[in-house]
């Protein structure tokens, strides 16, 4: 492996992590804003995110600029293809959180009641940021990380997260019942809050992407 080609790929492993911080910290002033029931965090979560497909591209055309000027063998060709993976997962994270920002805030001020599941949705905040906090650690550590280690990590957060989702699902079908003229709204927060459910996969996806940077084998993505 050439001295330039490592430069470039910790070049864009450095770039992936900036977009994963940049990501985390939104998610985490999301996480704020609702409990401080603050709508200026949630625009504010917003704005740090609105630029998170720009920043996507940039990072794919530094992959697809190392494919074309290195010619890198097979190993490092798996390396690349799974990062180039990787982009699309990590922008649609921040896709879903900027949307996440969007709608939690118009649904905190719907009049819909929070009393019995809010404490539920924080947890499920946090163990989405868990996920990303692993996956970020990976990637500022590079050569220490035992991707392993961080591929179990983010495995039981998503786990933790599943059951999360569910409790609050039938939490939200429960109030549904007597919702009446709300009921309608609480449909779109159980919906707003799949996302948060739904990023927490896209991390096992990248887990599952540096495990196949590392050892190779096939894509498991879509199981």
């Amino acid at each position: 492996m050439s001295v330039k080609y490592e430069n470039k790929l910790t070049q864009i492993r450095g770039s992936i992590a900036n977009l994963l911080k940049s990501i985390t910290h939104s998610s985490q002033i999301s996480l704020d804003a609702f409990e401080k029931k603050d709508m200026g965090l949630f625009l504010e979560a917003q704005e740090k995110l609105s630029h998170v497909e720009a920043q996507g591209n940039l990072i794919d055309n530094e992959i697809i600029k190392t494919f074309a000027l290195y010619g890198p063998e097979a190993n490092e060709l798996r390396t690349l293809v799974a990062y180039l993976k990787m982009i699309n997962e990590i922008v649609r994270i921040g896709v879903g959180f900027k949307k996440y920002a969007r709608r939690m805030s118009e649904h905190c001020q719907s009049g819909c009641h929070f009393d019995n599941i809010a404490k539920t949705i924080v947890k499920l905040n946090k163990s989405t940021i868990n996920s990303l906090v692993y996956i970020l650690e990976c990637f500022e550590n590079f050569d220490a990380c035992i991707v392993e280690d961080f591929y179990r990590k983010v495995l039981v957060e998503e786990s933790i997260n599943d059951d999360l989702f569910s409790i609050i699902e039938k939490e939200i079908m429960t109030v549904i019942i007597d919702a009446k003229e709300l009921s309608v709204e609480y449909v779109k927060i159980l919906a707003t809050l799949r996302k948060l459910e739904r990023s927490c996969d896209r991390s096992v996806n990248i887990a599952n992407l540096l495990l196949y940077a590392k050892n190779g084998g096939e894509f498991q993505l879509y199981n």
